[in-house]
């Protein structure tokens, strides 16, 4: 049987797929090493808007806004990865209960949902239990979102460990919390450390939910491009944008890796 890329026009489909999505962040990438205060014009090869990005006029509001972002990343992030390693082991090694595929459709409703109806939910949910928005209300919002990221690299890895492991420590007369924090844990934590690294760069990436919970005065990176960019597309802009590039290629990567190194159990 042919596989799918013997298809005729598969090739054709996937480079203009290719193209469409990634020529745009191939432009940005260049242009943000252009010498010329233009965004369209070449003016030689320079890294002044990359300085102007940390000693520039509006160093001091990009940094505290990737300040909140990074801080706000780590901790749902973290958050998250714990969350999800909890429901994992509830649905893969809690067998059979009640409710347990709702269960399931639940955790992955945020991968369903658009997100814009996420943030609008949310919103008015902070607004009727009376809470600020703010920092507080972006890492609630953090938490709830990355936890299917993190869930499912997780679920996926502790499906692929037998649970003999578990019964060979208890036949040697380790206890539940013992068999799990000196075997089973161990085991899953590829996948622990991969759905952590999605959950970091799906936060620090997010703009939409973001944007509608962060209340007056409450900025991450996202929104402070955003919001530099209805002023008018500058050359720090395109900067900035590739560094968060670079960083989300990174954890992205690594996450991937990291996966891939654990799905062979030893």
């Amino acid at each position: 049987m042919k596989g799918v890329r013997h298809y005729p026009g598969f090739l054709a489909m996937t480079l203009a797929c290719l193209l469409v999505l990634y020529a745009p962040l191939a432009v940005v990438a260049v242009y943000s090493f252009n010498g010329s205060t233009s965004i369209t014009q070449w003016g030689g090869f320079s890294l002044r808007w990359y300085g102007d990005v940390f000693t520039g006029p509006e160093a001091g509001r990009f940094g505290q806004a990737a300040w909140n972002s990074l801080t706000i990343a780590l901790i749902a992030s973290t958050t998250a990865a714990a969350i999800a390693t909890a429901a994992a082991l509830a649905m893969i090694r809690g067998g059979a209960f009640h409710g347990r595929q709702a269960s399931f459709a639940l955790i992955n409703l945020p991968l369903m949902v658009p997100e814009i109806v996420i943030a609008v939910s949310t919103l008015i949910f902070f607004s009727t239990v009376g809470l600020t928005t703010g920092y507080l209300t972006i890492l609630l919002a953090h938490i709830t979102f990355c936890i299917p990221f993190a869930y499912l690299p997780i679920a996926a890895r502790l499906e692929g460990i037998e649970g003999t492991y578990e019964q060979a420590a208890r036949d040697l007369y380790a206890t539940r919390a013992q068999a799990f924090r000196l075997i089973l844990l161990p085991l899953m934590m590829p996948g622990v450390v991969s759905g952590w690294l999605l959950a970091f760069i799906i936060s620090l990436d997010d703009f939409i939910i973001t944007n509608f919970v962060k209340g007056a005065g409450m900025e991450t990176l996202p929104t402070a491009i955003f919001g530099s960019v209805k002023q008018g597309i500058k050359p720090n802009i395109m900067a900035i944008s590739t560094l968060m590039l670079g960083v989300s290629v990174l954890f992205v990567t690594a996450a991937y890796l990291v996966n891939r190194k654990g799905q062979k159990i030893p």
